[in-house]
C-alpha cells in the first residue's frame, strides 16, 4: 500500500486534533470522542511498528451505547469525512441470518470495497484530468475545426500555409473553449456504448454476490459507437471520463482499494442493539432465532476472515468495527459472549441537558440556527435568534424529552420547524419586515399550549 498515503492522511489527525475536528459539529460526549480518535491514531500507529509485529497489533473495537439522538451517528459521520480512509456505514437490523431474504452481513465489506474501489478510481482521475481534459479538447476541435495535413508543393500566401492557418484558428478557438464561450452550443459527436446484450436474472440479494453476472456477460457484448448530440460543455464532460477510463489501470486500482480497506478501513454498525435478545419473555421462536444467526454470522468477519468480493479476497482482520446502539430494551450483555469479547471497549454517551441543547443550537459549525438563517437568507430576510429565545428552545426541548420520550438533539429539529412554521410558509409571499428576531415570548406563545398538553406534544412535539 502507498505509505505516503497514509502518512499524508493521518499528519493531523493526533487523537487531540481528531477531538478538536469532532468538537466543531458534537456538543459533548468527550469519551466517545477520545475513544474513536485513539482507535484511529491506532491505524496510523500500526502501520509504522516493525514488520515482526505488525500483524500481531489487532484493532480494539468499539460500541458506543447511548440513547437515541445524542451523537452517535454523527460522531461516524464525521469521523468519515475527518480519516479519509475508506469508511462504511451500515444498520443491523437490515441483516438476515444466512438462508432468511435479505442483506447478509458479509455485504458491509464488499460495500466497504466497492467505496474504496471508487476512491481510489477518482483519485487516479484527479492526477490525470489536466491530461484528459486537453484530448476531450482537442476531439471537440476535431468536430469544429478539422485539422488539415500539410501538402508536399503547397504555396504559401503571405507567408502562411493553409496547416498554419488552421493550427491558429484552432489555438483560437481552444482559447474560447477554455474560458467556456462555446459551453451552450450545441455538437454531435461519437460516444461509446454497450452493446444491447442479455439481461441477467437472480434470486434475492444477486446484487450483493462476489461475482457479478450482469458484468461478465456486458464483457462479451462487443461496445459501439452511437451518435450524440449535446452541449459542448457535456460533451467534454463525456469524452473526458471515457478517456479517463482508458488512461486508468483498473488493476491496479483494486489492487490498492483493497490493502486500504485492509489495513485502513472502518465499518460502522448502528442499531447492533436490534439484534441483540432481550426480549427473553418472547418464547424460544420466532425473530430471536434469526437475532442471534445474524450476530453469528457477524462474528467471523469481527474475528477476522475471507470474504470474496468481484475485486477479490478481502481479508477483515484488521479492519476497524464500531457499533452502536440505544439498548433500551436489551443490554450489551444480550448480545452473545463470543461478539462481546471482540468489541472491548464499551463507551456510554450521556443524555443531553438543557445546557447541551443551548450550544447546540449555537456552536456546531452546521447548527440548526445557523441553517434557518441560511435557509431565510435567500429570500433576503434576516432572522436572528434572541438569547432568551435559545433558552426558551433548549428549556422546552428538556422537558419534551423528559415526558414524552427522550429523542435527544432531534427534539430540537421538530420543536424549530413548528415554531417558524409561519414564518418559512409566509415569507415568499407576505414579505415581512427585513429582519425578524425570536424572543423568549414568542417561543412561549407559540409552544407553551402543545407542551402543557402531554397528548398533543406526542404527535406535534
Amino acid at each position: 500500500m502507498n505509505e505516503e498515503y497514509i502518512n499524508n492522511l493521518m499528519k493531523n489527525l493526533t487523537p487531540s486534533q481528531i477531538v478538536s475536528e469532532l468538537d466543531k459539529y458534537i456538543i459533548g460526549q468527550t469519551d466517545a470522542k477520545r475513544a474513536v480518535a485513539i482507535a484511529l491514531r491506532n491505524r496510523w500507529r500500526r502501520q509504522q511498528a516493525h514488520a515482526s509485529i505488525k500483524d500481531e497489533i489487532m484493532p480494539n473495537n468499539i460500541i458506543l451505547i447511548g440513547p437515541t439522538g445524542v451523537g452517535k451517528t454523527e460522531i461516524a459521520r464525521r469521523l468519515a469525512k475527518l480519516s479519509g480512509a475508506p469508511f462504511v456505514k451500515v444498520e443491523a437490523s437490515k441483516f438476515t441470518e444466512v438462508g432468511y431474504v435479505g442483506r447478509d452481513v458479509e455485504s458491509m465489506i464488499r460495500d466497504l470495497v466497492e467505496l474504496s474501489v471508487n476512491m481510489v478510481r477518482d483519485e487516479q482521475t484527479n492526477t490525470i484530468q489536466n491530461k484528459v481534459d486537453r484530448i476531450a479538447e482537442d476531439k471537440i476541435l476535431d468536430i469544429l475545426i478539422p485539422p488539415v495535413k500539410a501538402q508536399p508543393n503547397e504555396e504559401e500566401e503571405g507567408g502562411e500555409t493553409e496547416k498554419l492557418r488552421n493550427e491558429k484558428t484552432r489555438e483560437w478557438m481552444r482559447e474560447k473553449l477554455k474560458k467556456g464561450e462555446l459551453d451552450d452550443k450545441l455538437i454531435e459527436y461519437d460516444v461509446t456504448v454497450q452493446g444491447a446484450g442479455m439481461q441477467v436474472f437472480g434470486p434475492m440479494g444477486m446484487d450483493d454476490m462476489g461475482i457479478n453476472l450482469q458484468e461478465i456477460m456486458s464483457t462479451m457484448v462487443p461496445k459501439k459507437k452511437k451518435k450524440r448530440k449535446t452541449t459542448i460543455k457535456e460533451a467534454r464532460k463525456q469524452i473526458a471520463q471515457e478517456e479517463a477510463q482508458k488512461l486508468i489501470d483498473m488493476d491496479s486500482v483494486q489492487k490498492e482499494a483493497i490493502q486500504r480497506v485492509e489495513n485502513l478501513g472502518i465499518c460502522f454498525i448502528d442499531e447492533i442493539d436490534k439484534v441483540a435478545g432481550g426480549s427473553k419473555g418472547s418464547g424460544s421462536g420466532g425473530p430471536d432465532v434469526s437475532r442471534e444467526g445474524v450476530q453469528r454470522d457477524m462474528l467471523p468477519i469481527v474475528e477476522g476472515s475471507s470474504v470474496n468480493t468481484k475485486y477479490g479476497v478481502v481479508k477483515t482482520d484488521h479492519i476497524l468495527f464500531i457499533a452502536s446502539g440505544a439498548f433500551h430494551v436489551s443490554k450489551p450483555s444480550d448480545l452473545i459472549p463470543e461478539l462481546q469479547g471482540r468489541f472491548p471497549i464499551r463507551v456510554e454517551l450521556k443524555s443531553l441537558s438543557e445546557e447541551d441543547f443551548v450550544k447546540i443550537l449555537t456552536i456546531p459549525q452546521n447548527a440548526l440556527l445557523k441553517q434557518y438563517a441560511a435557509l431565510l437568507e435567500t429570500e433576503g430576510v434576516e432572522i436572528e435568534f434572541a438569547e432568551d429565545g435559545i433558552k426558551e428552545i433548549a428549556k422546552i426541548a428538556a422537558a419534551v424529552n423528559e415526558e414524552v420520550e427522550n429523542i435527544g438533539a432531534r427534539r430540537l429539529h421538530t420543536i424549530l420547524t413548528t415554531l417558524l412554521d409561519e414564518i418559512l410558509f409566509d415569507v415568499p409571499d407576505i414579505i415581512p419586515e427585513k429582519k425578524i428576531v425570536i424572543s423568549g415570548e414568542m417561543v412561549s406563545d407559540k409552544l407553551d399550549k402543545i407542551v402543557k398538553n402531554r397528548d398533543l406534544s406526542k404527535y406535534i412535539l
